[in-house]
């Protein structure tokens, strides 16, 4: 799984920075993006983390399943050194090895579980947390550089945390049939989708990293609340200390890289000549 998000972050933002920066959001872009065979390739690639982590929620708290989503942004930072010649800070290569270390505890103080099925309640919650994602979307959309990079990565991390939290019930199902007729079913698509395309918009915006980093804080510590207090989540016996301080690890070093990160790539805004500048262009209205 870890391996799989780290390789599909960095496909899509290879075809992310080659489609221009949106000032609204725009479902189009996914379909433009899906013209390219990078961002396909980088799409199958998170389907696979996407199965797997949903295999891994069948009996696995969120607090581990959704850190450990976090540290494929290690593997993307490392693939972008390796491949595109992104150039990291030593501050951020340290940052790297502390999100492996909280990673470690997680492992070590995680519980194996079945969720509890859930109620009535938690299926308004995620879909009123759909709107609100939305809503909040369409502001932030607005933003560029890397502040636009944190502002719709966090809010892709919320979305996905939903979607965390309507998998792991749904994980246990017995069978296809039931899975499919299931509202959390449908739940699970949606934030699915809308955080695909926050993402695809925080990529365009500037640092990978940044991006990444900003959609893993956000989505680890709602998912771990929830999971925890309605889900049957577990921490093995007198690890609980080790649990917060890896889950504090980890969190810290994604918020972390967030700060150390700078744009590794610039982009045209929708509508502009190549060659202006998206940072000093005035903004674009709506297309």
């Amino acid at each position: 799984m870890v391996a799989a998000y780290g390789l599909a972050n960095l496909l899509q933002s290879i075809a992310a920075t080659r489609t221009g920066v949106h000032r609204r959001i725009d479902p189009g872009l996914l379909v433009r993006l899906a013209g390219q065979p990078v961002y396909l390739f980088g799409l199958g690639f998170q389907t696979l983390g996407f199965g797997l982590a949903f295999l891994a929620r069948r009996d696995l708290p969120l607090f581990l399943v959704q850190s450990s989503v976090a540290a494929g942004l290690g593997v993307t930072a490392v693939l972008g050194v390796l491949v595109l010649r992104w150039r990291l800070p030593r501050a951020e290569i340290a940052l790297l090895v502390l999100l492996f270390v909280g990673i470690g505890a997680l492992v070590l103080s995680a519980r194996p579980a079945p969720a509890k099925p859930i109620g009535i309640a938690l299926v308004v919650g995620l879909v009123v947390a759909l709107g609100v994602v939305a809503l909040l979307g369409v502001f932030a959309v607005r933003l560029h550089g890397v502040p636009g990079s944190v502002a719709l990565g966090s809010l892709a991390g919320l979305a996905f945390s939903a979607a965390a939290v309507a998998a792991r019930p749904l994980a246990s199902v017995d069978s296809w049939g039931a899975c499919v007729r299931s509202p959390l079913f449908h739940l699970l698509i949606a934030h699915s989708v809308v955080g695909q395309l926050l993402l695809a918009l925080a990529m365009q915006r500037g640092s990978t990293t940044a991006a990444v980093a900003a959609m893993d804080a956000a989505g680890a510590l709602p998912a771990a609340v929830v999971g925890l207090a309605l889900l049957n989540d577990k921490i093995w016996p007198g690890r609980e200390w080790l649990a917060a301080l890896g889950f504090l690890v980890t969190l810290v070093s994604v918020i972390g890289l967030t700060r150390y990160a700078e744009p590794q790539h610039h982009h045209a805004v929708a509508g502009q000549p190549a060659g202006t500048d998206a940072r000093s262009a005035a903004p674009v209205g709506r297309r």
